[in-house]
């Protein structure tokens, strides 16, 4: 099926509806081999935006030269959306130039905080879930979209240690952000299995409780267990999302039930950030992807299946 498109100040967004479920990976330079010799395999790719920001002119031909391969999307890390603060402006304006070079499907950002009066802290944190951090994150989005043309798919992070100071929990935080700010949702399912092992919750009572008519896009990654932080000597082991390991199979099973539930197609990317594997192996990842969502459908299909 051809995909219909529209330009949106140097994006090209597809119109939702007219594309199929879709399941893709992260571009990587030490992937990069494979995964061009696999476009057959492979329906999408997301490129880490911040990679780019300062590359060289024939660096950007080339990843819209990628664009016009194989349906692309921009993948912010630095903007640190969910903050108080407000959003890096010099960032904003780089995303901006750079999708009006590539011309992505979506770009996306996290919902965290990563700078405060100019000192970067060097991971995507996850801020207290406060009215406060929901009013800037709003106001931030708001910003994003002003400077770059089209909303941010704005995605969940990961967290060994609950926010201090929290006053509501990551789902009513979650859904606030993206129904003030009417922004879409990057799910990133590896993240919620994380969170809701290291804190004690159901993700699945999350995804019910999330509007997944908003997902532009799903993350599934893998991790590993360690010794919580200042809780070594009690035992506490917490999952760290270090995109190093394969999917593990409750990620799967967590994409299965967005799949029974989501009304719309589902772009599906495969994060790895290290110890890279065999391509092989990646594909296998993706075509396991490709089986949970059509469990999903299936359970879509026939209601008497559901879980919800």
């Amino acid at each position: 099926m051809r995909r219909r498109v529209r330009r949106v100040r140097g994006l090209t967004m597809t119109r939702p509806g007219t594309f199929r479920d879709r399941v893709g990976l992260g571009w990587r330079r030490e992937l990069a081999a494979g995964i061009l010799t696999h476009l057959d395999r492979i329906d999408v790719v997301e490129v880490i935006a911040d990679d780019y920001f300062d590359a060289l002119a024939a660096e950007v031909r080339a990843l819209a030269t990628l664009a016009v391969q194989v349906p692309l999307l921009l993948h912010g890390v630095g903007l640190g959306l969910a903050s108080a603060a407000p959003v890096d402006e010099a960032r904003l304006r780089r995303m901006a130039r750079l999708c009006a070079a590539v011309h992505p499907e979506r770009w996306s950002e996290h919902l965290a905080f990563v700078r405060a009066g100019g000192v970067e802290i060097g991971h995507l944190a996850a801020p207290p879930r406060t009215p406060e951090t929901i009013e800037g994150a709003v106001r931030n989005v708001a910003r994003a979209r002003a400077v770059v043309g089209a909303p941010p798919l704005c995605e969940n992070v990961a967290t060994l240690i609950d926010p201090p100071g929290s006053t509501c929990d990551e789902a009513t935080w979650l859904a606030a952000i993206l129904e003030q700010s009417g922004a879409p949702l990057l799910l990133d399912l590896h993240n919620l299995h994380a969170n809701a092992r290291n804190f004690g919750y159901d993700p699945l009572a999350v995804i019910a409780r999330l509007d997944l008519a908003r997902v532009g896009a799903i993350h599934i990654a893998g991790g590993r267990l360690i010794a919580a932080p200042g809780r070594e000597s009690e035992g506490d082991m917490r999952i760290l999302d270090d995109h190093l390991h394969d999917v593990p199979d409750p990620v799967y099973e967590l994409l299965t039930e967005v799949a029974a539930r989501a009304p719309g197609p589902l772009t599906v990317i495969l994060e790895r950030d290290g110890r890279y594997p065999p391509m092989a192996e990646l594909l296998a990842q993706l075509d396991a992807a490709r089986g949970a969502i059509e469990r999903g459908r299936h359970r879509q299909a026939d209601p008497q299946g559901r879980r919800f």
